[in-house]
């Protein structure tokens, strides 16, 4: 007799999602205040708007952009909407916060794309290891995606998962 080797994994039903796949691809852009500062501590409005005036916008275009400050200055609210005033026309979207800031948000926007449909009553098994860094904030979203139709949610690979959520 012949023993045959049985895939129980794949045999499962278990959905495996990789948050790697929605990891932002598209280019981004900071856009640092702290540039347009006399002597790096004060924002003048009138030599500002002339800066933003003469702006070479072409390193922005089509890109995501971190619109920030990280100088230790205090920026006036207008300084920033100014800013995002004239590079919202040509960027795909303007984000205040550093870059690392800008990549959480697009990160969740691409989550927020997931139809939890295609969810509904699944075995679900949420990758945990990988070669991109994937933030907590992450992690928590996919989390309330899920709960709500989802039949399972674990963490980890198929082979070995810590569960999460059980439908009762």
């Amino acid at each position: 007799m012949e023993d045959v080797m049985i895939n129980k994994v794949a045999e499962s039903g278990i959905i495996t999602l990789n948050l790697e796949d929605y990891y932002p691809k598209e280019a981004t852009a900071v856009f640092d205040l702290k540039d347009y500062l006399f002597m790096g501590l004060i924002l003048k409005e009138k030599d500002f708007r002339e800066a933003l005036k003469n702006l070479d916008l072409t390193p922005y275009s089509d890109k995501n952009i971190a619109l920030t400050c990280s100088a230790d200055a205090i920026i006036p609210m207008w300084a920033y909407m100014l800013a995002a005033s004239y590079l919202q026309p040509v960027a795909k979207q303007v984000v205040f916060g550093n870059e690392e800031l800008l990549q959480k948000t697009l990160f969740l926007k691409n989550l927020s794309q997931i139809n939890p449909a295609d969810f509904t009553d699944k075995r679900v098994v949420v990758k945990g290891c990988g070669e991109l860094p994937v933030s907590e904030s992450a992690y928590v979203e996919i989390t309330n995606i899920l709960r709500p139709v989802a039949k399972s949610i674990m963490y980890g690979e198929p082979c070995s998962t810590v569960p999460i959520y059980k439908k009762k």
